[in-house]
C-alpha cells in the first residue's frame, strides 16, 4: 500500500526555487507540512508565504547552518518525517579553464551539501526507527557529460555516497531513495546546449517523481522511466560503442551548443554569498 504523506514533516533543501518550489508545492498539496531552507532567506520566505510553507536561512556547505535548519523546522513543526536534499549549482564550460573557486563551490553544495543533510538527518531518523532520506542527484550523476565534468564528479559521488550509507541503513526503518533525472526546463539549466532525443522536462514532472517516491520507496528512480534501461544498456556496450552512442545523441555538443551569455545571469547568482541554487 502506498504511504499516507498527509500527516508528514517534510524538510526540502534550496527550496524556493526551481525543482524545489516544485517539490514543496506539490507536498503542501498532498497534505504535508513543508519547511524550505535557503540561503537568500528574504526570498524563500517570500515563496513560503505564496505556497504555505515555512522558510529558514540555510546553507548547505556548512554542518552548523543544516544542523540549525533542521533544529527549528522540528522546533516549529514536528519531527521531520522526509528530509529532500534538492539544493544544487551548475557552472557550464571547460573543464580546464574551470577556476579553482567554481571547482569548490559546485562539490560544496552539490556533493558536501548533500553529505550535510544525510549526517544530520540519520541520527533522529534511526532513532525514531523509521524516516525517508531523498536525494536529488541527476542523469549525469550515472554518466558524466563534457562541458559540466565537476557537476557530473559531484552527482557520482552522491550517487556512491547513497550506495554505500543506504547498506549502513538496512534494517533502521530509515529508507534512502535518490532521484536521477534528466535536465529540467530550470535556471541550472539555462542556455545549455539540447542532446538529440532528450527532452526537457518541467519541474513539475520531477517534483511528481519525487512524491511517488514518498509514497513508495524505491532506492533509485530515473526520470523519465525509459532512461533506466536506457542508461544501464549502455554499460553493457564496449567504450567505443558508449562513445559513438554519446555523439549520436550529441552529448558532446554542449560545450558548443551553449548560450553562455544565457547563462550569466544564474551563474552570477549562485555564486553570491547570499545566492540559492536553482535546483538540480
Amino acid at each position: 500500500m502506498p504511504r499516507d504523506i498527509s500527516n508528514k514533516t517534510v524538510a526540502i533543501t534550496g527550496g524556493s526555487r526551481g525543482i524545489g518550489r516544485a517539490t514543496a508545492e506539490q507536498f503542501i498539496a498532498a497534505g504535508a507540512t513543508v519547511a524550505i531552507g535557503a540561503r537568500n532567506h528574504d526570498y524563500a520566505a517570500k515563496v513560503a508565504a505564496d505556497i504555505g510553507a515555512r522558510a529558514y536561512p540555510l546553507d548547505v556547505t556548512d554542518p552548523v547552518s543544516v544542523q540549525a535548519f533542521w533544529n527549528a523546522a522540528e522546533a516549529d513543526l514536528g519531527a521531520i518525517d522526509i528530509f529532500v536534499n534538492n539544493a544544487g549549482e551548475m557552472i557550464v564550460g571547460p573543464f580546464e579553464k574551470e577556476s579553482a573557486e567554481d571547482t569548490a563551490h559546485q562539490l560544496g553544495v552539490n556533493l558536501l551539501g548533500t553529505l550535510n543533510g544525510m549526517k544530520t538527518a540519520i541520527g533522529p531518523m534511526r532513532r525514531r526507527g523509521h524516516g525517508h532520506i531523498i536525494n536529488m542527484v541527476s542523469a549525469v550523476g550515472m554518466i558524466g557529460l563534457p562541458g559540466c565534468a565537476t557537476y557530473s564528479a559531484a552527482k557520482h559521488g552522491v550517487v556512491g555516497l547513497s550506495e554505500g550509507v543506504r547498506a549502513e541503513l538496512r534494517g533502521s526503518g530509515v529508507d534512502l531513495s535518490i532521484i536521477l533525472p534528466i535536465p529540467a526546463q530550470t535556471e541550472l539549466t539555462s542556455g545549455v546546449g539540447k542532446g538529440r532525443f532528450v527532452p526537457l522536462l518541467t519541474p513539475d514532472d520531477i517534483a511528481k517523481s519525487v512524491l511517488r517516491t514518498a509514497r513508495r520507496p524505491v532506492y533509485n528512480r530515473y526520470v523519465p522511466g525509459w532512461t533506466n534501461p536506457v542508461t544501464r544498456s549502455l554499460f553493457l556496450l564496449p567504450q567505443p560503442w558508449r562513445d559513438a552512442m554519446g555523439r549520436f545523441l550529441k552529448a558532446d555538443q554542449l560545450l558548443r551548443t551553449t548560450d553562455y551569455q544565457a547563462r550569466i545571469a544564474y551563474e552570477t547568482r549562485v555564486k553570491a554569498p547570499t545566492a540559492e541554487g536553482a535546483g538540480a
